[in-house]
């Protein structure tokens, strides 16, 4: 029992019980047994989905009323793969009050959208979300399963992954179809160096996560029809060790980052927590969401919702604006797909500039107000 690093092996009538929800198949229980009473074997093949039927089913993320717009992205893409399959599309919806939703997926692409809308699934619990979608893809055995590469996909979609002894490529930017009918999963890697295209030949479901705004959602069809079917859940599958006492909106605006077509991000080169209102002018005459590196996040200048990068949020706007930023690799694979990169700072030879294509070098406290002033006169005409 001690041995065990997330405690799952407890005592139950005077025996040793392992609780195959917590166990992360480690091993290190079967070094340390003095009966050698544990055997771990993996299976050469997850038997479970040998003959995948299910076609493509993309996670679609409700939050309160609204779906995130990854979803939309997803159901576009997963349309194509799908019709490259022969197969169909599946949009999955988990939360409360959100049956609404499904003929809107419809309209955007989907074929069949399976809701789950429960008062037990009114807050995210990444336990009690992938017990219910490994539920269902056991069911239903599809050959790949898509989420975004969000908070919340980020959060629960390797715990179904790990339930179905399956793979899962994270934050991907591309996917496609191969001649042997394997999805490949593009994603950059080593700092972004290199794009590599990965595949899970022997397993299934064929499981990713990707990245927001980096594919098109298509066009909305108010004529398409299609089929909902709402699942009913057992009581076992929504018991969670979590308990959400209260959800709270973060005050102070300034726009979620991860969905932002515009950001405007700050750096150590501010100098001072103060100037950091700088920022928030520009953002706010651009309509504009704020972002910041991870030295101005550990400074306290600005909160961790915030933060791009490596260890914050990866985004791909339309225009991101890096304003006293040098450019740590840790920052650059968080923002480098955008559209457009504008940097602004004093040293020439920045980092930044290297994935800029545009760039200020100068004073950023005389460049950053009168770029500030230029888009308040094209604003107002």
């Amino acid at each position: 029992m001690h041995a065990c690093p997330v405690e799952a092996i407890r005592m139950v009538e005077g025996k040793a019980v392992i609780d195959y929800d917590l166990c992360i198949l480690c091993g290190a229980c079967v070094e340390v047994c003095p009966v050698d009473a544990i055997e771990f074997e993996q299976p050469s093949k997850n038997v479970a989905h040998a003959e995948a039927k299910g076609g493509v089913w993309v996670f679609c993320e409700a939050v309160g009323d609204k779906i995130n717009d990854v979803s939309f992205e997803l159901i576009g893409e997963g349309r194509k793969l799908a019709d490259g399959r022969g197969v169909g599309l599946t949009g999955v919806l988990i939360g409360q009050n959100i049956s609404g939703h499904a003929e809107t997926l419809i309209q955007h692409g989907a074929d069949c959208v399976r809701v789950i809308d429960n008062e037990g699934c009114r807050y995210f619990y990444d336990e009690v979300y992938a017990r219910i979608l490994a539920d269902l893809i056991e069911r239903e055995k599809p050959e790949i399963v898509l989420a975004g590469a969000t908070l919340m996909g980020r959060a629960f979609f390797p715990r179904v992954a790990a339930k179905l002894r399956t793979g899962l490529t994270a934050d991907c930017t591309a996917l496609a179809i191969d001649n042997d009918g394997h999805l490949v999963q593009t994603r950059p890697a080593f700092g972004g160096n290199i794009m590599a295209n990965i595949l899970c030949p022997s397993r299934r479901p064929q499981m990713a996560t990707v990245r927001p705004r980096v594919m098109r959602p298509m066009a909305r069809d108010s004529a398409r029809k299609g089929e909902i079917i709402r699942e009913d859940l057992s009581a076992d599958l929504l018991v969670s060790r979590v308990v959400v006492e209260e959800s709270v909106e973060e005050e102070g605006g300034a726009g979620n980052v991860a969905i932002a077509d515009i950001i405007v991000s700050g750096g150590g080169g501010l100098g001072r927590p103060e100037n950091f209102k700088l920022i928030y002018e520009l953002a706010d005459v651009l309509e504009a969401a704020v972002g910041g590196t991870r030295t101005v996040v550990d400074r306290g200048w600005i909160s961790y919702p915030h933060q791009v990068g490596q260890t914050g949020k990866t985004v791909c706007p339309k225009l991101y604006i890096a304003v006293g930023i040098s450019g740590a690799i840790q920052h650059l694979v968080g923002m480098q797909t955008a559209e457009t990169v504008l940097a602004i700072n004093k040293d020439p030879n920045a980092t930044i500039f290297r994935v800029a294509d545009y760039g200020f070098v100068g004073d950023l406290f005389e460049i950053v107000p009168k770029l500030t002033e230029e888009f308040k006169k094209l604003k107002n005409g």
